[in-house]
């Protein structure tokens, strides 16, 4: 029973911090609870905290261990979270096989899927060591024609040609230093934690195909643990079983709870496992839609948020021009003399603003001019063949 519940809570917590890990740092949850939990998670809250418990126990020797161990987990290239992986993808399969290989072949589940999981778990781990240990893209001197050649300068978000004071080479449009890794990288997506590697124009189209097919590989995983349930309830004759027990015949529809709860006692691991599958895909189904569209549009997540900072940017600059313009028109003005009502003098802290102050302009009403769109096609190509390495084959002819 003690293993069950440990699999109720792992299956319950793990999609929640994979939420908070992937989703929590977006605009769209900024100021929300989840941005203020993966701040305190992932980005310092928690390791503060940890590393002024320990200097109260254990003083400067333990808080300088506290802040080495920081340092290593958060700001430089470690295994972890790829370790991690692995042994989610190791427990889950050898959850599945120790508990559901048995049941195959079975009414709804034929012999191959003994070999299909095995062989689709495989391309999974393929994909994650490609993502893993494919250069993303880093830009030094021998490389650094190739990617300057690549992109052109917007004048917005890439202004002009900077030096990296770090790698010492010119700075491609599309590109940024990695503080993590330490390098500069084309087309820059982001550092992934669980590969270990920066996402970049070389490894973009395996990181894709690597939260495409874990997709289906969870989908896969939970209709088949499903198609196994259903196997062994026909098989079994529990509906009939059932419906024996309450006097009266009974379908599947009329008695499912009591299937359930049947499938509960019995089948606990596998109905633990097709939920835990089912909800894990869905969280990878979020991100991975996030990044085709970000790869339908040709931008990518740091560009996503440089133009968030122009974009608020620009809000400001309008709204202060707004203000300005107010104060000139109520300085010229001639006062009416008029009493101001103070009605609502009590709700007062209900408004965010001054009912006279103008509304601040939405950032959104600002466009985003990208010049790197050149329509679905060309950018879906451009991912799967890198611009840099068509730029080297056309040199080499």
């Amino acid at each position: 029973m003690t293993g069950q519940w440990l699999l109720i809570g792992y299956a319950g917590l793990l999609p929640f911090l994979l939420f908070v890990l992937l989703c929590g740092d977006r605009p769209s949850f900024e100021g929300t609870c989840l941005e203020r939990t993966h701040h305190f998670i992932f980005a310092g809250g928690c390791c503060e905290s940890l590393q002024y418990l320990i200097f109260k126990l254990f003083g400067e020797i333990g808080s300088r261990t506290c802040s080495s161990v920081e340092q290593y987990l958060c700001d430089r290239p470690n295994p972890i979270l790829q370790l991690f992986y692995l042994s989610i993808l190791g427990g889950s399969y050898f959850a599945i096989a120790s508990t559901s290989l048995q049941y195959i072949p079975g009414i709804y589940v034929s012999e191959w899927h003994k070999y299909a999981g095995q062989a689709a778990v495989l391309v999974g781990l393929l994909l994650f060591l490609l993502t893993s240990f494919t250069d993303p893209g880093v830009i030094n001197s021998t490389t650094l024609q190739k990617h300057i050649s690549s992109f052109p300068y917007d004048g917005v978000i890439y202004g002009e040609k900077k030096d990296c004071s770090t790698c010492n080479v010119s700075r491609p449009a599309r590109s940024k230093h990695c503080s993590i890794c330490d390098r500069c990288v084309a087309r820059f997506d982001h550092h992934c934690g669980w590969m270990n590697n920066c996402i970049g124009e070389k490894n973009l189209r395996y990181f894709l195909s690597f939260l495409i097919w874990h997709v289906i590989l969870c989908w896969y995983g939970a209709v088949l643990l499903g198609a196994i349930l259903l196997g062994e309830v026909e098989g079994r004759n529990v509906v009939r079983a059932i419906s024996y027990y309450y006097g009266s015949p009974s379908t599947l529809r009329e008695v499912y709870p009591h299937v359930l709860q049947w499938l509960l006692t019995f089948y606990s691991t596998q109905v633990l496992m097709m939920v835990f599958l089912l909800v894990v895909s869905i969280l990878l189904a979020g991100f991975a839609l996030y990044h085709i569209y970000l790869v339908v549009v040709n931008t990518t997540t740091n560009e996503t948020y440089k133009w968030d900072a122009f974009q608020r940017w620009q809000a400001d600059v309008a709204w202060k021009k707004i203000l300005d313009e107010s104060r000139k028109a109520a300085a010229d003005r001639p006062e009416s003399g008029e009493k101001v009502s103070r009605k609502c003098g009590l709700f007062s802290f209900l408004f965010r603003r001054h009912p006279k102050t103008p509304p601040k302009p939405a950032p959104s009403a600002f466009k985003r001019d990208n010049i790197y769109n050149r329509g679905m096609l060309a950018n879906l190509a451009e991912v799967i063949f890198p611009l840099s390495q068509r730029n080297r084959r056309k040199k080499k002819e």
